[in-house]
């Protein structure tokens, strides 16, 4: 069995498709977003209807709940423009089914969250060793994958092990679909096997050009498509 793993889609088509069309050919049997669906990119309503008829598991992200709640204030600037723009496209039924994801979630042997599994409400950013390593406490599988920082990352409980393998416990952060920040504008998610207890990060390119192009014509700011083409 395998499982890709996509988060911080953010409303980018392009990079979406592309990824699917990634996961299909390596035989991908579930999908699984760990949220963050909208937000910054042109193409909200129509990545959300794909995840939400296409995957088997979703939680929530701290830009779906601003769509969902209209409280944008804990965005930036640019993030809070495309969470008003997007709360005026998305329908009832669509926030509805964004208002009705979990923080977290327990499948395939592995925790999902958006941020961190300790306190997932509070959209912790994992920035210090501390950081990382208080997250064991809060899940006990031995995988959660998380996303949120939009840069792939694999930490473990035991030092000195760097990959993921049987025998000890991870907290896996897949990256970014469509708003990479490691400074590779590729789009990036993980394919990870329960059974093998495998994990790996897929980087490729996309259409970022028409992404940047849709950015600007649906009248978010231009520095949203600097971002994508930067990847930062």
């Amino acid at each position: 069995m395998l499982i890709a793993v996509l988060s911080d889609i953010h409303a980018n088509l392009e990079a979406l498709r592309a990824a699917l069309d990634i996961a299909e050919a390596r035989g991908a049997d579930h999908l699984v977003s760990l949220g963050d669906v909208v937000g910054y990119g042109p193409s909200a309503s129509e990545c959300l209807d794909i995840v939400r008829s296409d995957f088997t598991l979703s939680v929530l992200g701290n830009h779906d709940e601003a769509v969902v709640t209209g409280d944008t204030a804990a965005l930036p600037r640019d993030g809070q423009a495309a969470a008003a723009l997007h709360r005026e496209q998305l329908s009832e039924d669509q926030r509805g089914w964004l208002a009705g994801l979990p923080l977290t979630a327990e499948r395939f042997g592995a925790t999902f969250a958006h941020a961190a599994p300790d306190e997932p409400s509070a959209w912790p950013r994992l920035e210090t060793f501390r950081d990382t390593q208080r997250q064991f406490g809060a899940f006990d599988t031995p995988l959660c994958f998380v996303g949120h920082s939009h840069k792939p990352a694999v930490v473990s409980s035991s030092l000195g092990v760097f990959r993921v393998r049987e025998g000890h416990r991870f907290l896996v952060n897949v990256g970014s679909v469509g708003q990479p920040r490691d400074h590779d504008p590729r789009l990036s998610f993980g394919l990870y096997d329960p059974e093998a207890f495998t994990v790996e990060t897929v980087r490729a390119h996309y259409d970022l050009a028409r992404t940047a192009t849709r950015i600007t014509e649906v009248g978010l700011p231009a520095s949203l498509a600097d971002r994508l083409r930067k990847g930062a």
